[in-house]
Parts: structure tokens; sequence; C-alpha cells
């Protein structure tokens, strides 16, 4: 049995905050704390000085939702971006995605999360109303359900697509299948299933 001295209490405190992070366990956040307050104590300043500074100055842009500087970001403002295009997405690292793709010119409204009934998170926490406000806007003709094919994201897109069906807006859902430079023998078979039904003529 491993037997741990007493922490100090900002030592502890920094620990548990690294805990908050996605994929970070009790082993990994100590690591972390230690490495920054042994190695690099500039580091950790600059670390505390950004989150400080993001937590603090960033808000959500009024229409897209995402995190901007401004009352509204700099692709909503852009006048190069086609306004008949709305994307929706969960979360703002799936819209970088996306434009990391070059393949899209539209607009966005991000989620900020997803449908989650067990852990209590309905359509009005995901202001369902303020997404359909946004799609009736006179210059969108196509809403995207760009959301993730997991359980969460697909009964998200589901009630999306129900909640904005019937306003005369066409909506559309990203395809999946196979990816790109992939061999067959290494892909799952629900993504090889779902590749065969939404499979193309050429």
């Amino acid at each position: 049995m491993t037997i741990l001295l007493p922490e100090p209490a900002p030592l502890r405190d920094l620990i548990d905050a690294f805990k908050r992070l996605p994929g970070v366990g009790e082993r990994t956040a100590r690591r972390m704390a230690y490495h920054l307050l042994q190695n690099d104590v500039v580091g950790a300043q600059t670390l505390s000085r950004a989150l400080d500074q993001a937590t603090t100055t960033l808000v959500h842009c009024q229409r897209c939702n995402s995190f901007s500087e401004t009352e509204i970001c700099l692709t909503c403002s852009n006048p190069q971006r086609d306004p008949s295009l709305l994307c929706i997405v969960e979360t703002p690292a799936d819209q970088n995605m996306i434009e990391a793709s070059h393949s899209y010119n539209g607009l966005y409204y991000v989620l900020m999360g997803r449908l989650a009934p067990l852990e209590g998170v309905g359509p009005k926490d995901l202001q369902f109303q303020r997404i359909a406000n946004r799609a009736q806007e006179s210059a969108v003709k196509e809403v995207i359900l760009a959301t993730n094919y997991t359980a969460e994201g697909e009964t998200t897109a589901h009630h999306l697509a129900e909640f904005l069906r019937g306003q005369g807006i066409k909506l559309s859902r990203l395809a999946r299948g196979v990816p790109a430079g992939s061999e067959l023998e290494y892909v799952d078979a629900s993504t090889i299933a779902w590749a065969l039904m939404e499979r193309k003529s050429t």
C-alpha cells in the first residue's frame, strides 16, 4: 500500500484543479503540478494569467454562442461568410474541426453541450428556442445538424430536427461512413453499416 505524504493546501488545490480536466486522473494531475512547480514556474505563472484572462474577458457571441472577445464574434461579423447556411455543432472544438476542413463557408451555432437526460440536460438548458429564432432569420435557407455520432449527439440531432421541422427550412445531417484513408479491416462494424446504408451512386 502506497502511503502519500501530507500535501500543502495550495499544492492539493492545484492537483484538484488539474483533475477537473477531461481524462486527467490523480496521478497525472500530481505529475503535472509537480512538473510546473519544480521545472517551469514561469510556465505555471503564464498558465495562471492565461486562465484568468480567458475566464474574465471571454463572452458568448450573441449570434452563434461560441467564445468571443466581443458581442459578435469575428466569424459571425465576416461579410464573406454565407448567411444562408447555419451549421449547429456541440462545442467550439467541433466548430474548429469543421473550419479546418476548409469545406464550409457558412455560419454556426454552438450548443455548448448536448442533450443528456440522465444528467439533467434538456432542451431548455441548450436554449432550443434561441436556436429556432436564429434559424428563422430570413437569410437562413439550410440548417446543418453536425452533432456527434454518439448516443447523446444523435438524440440532440433528432430533437433539434423535430423542433425545427415545419419552419420551411431545409434540414440536413452530416453524412457518416468509412473515413478517408482507412482500411475496411480496421473499421468498426457500425461505421461500415452506416456507410452501406448511406452509399451513393457513382
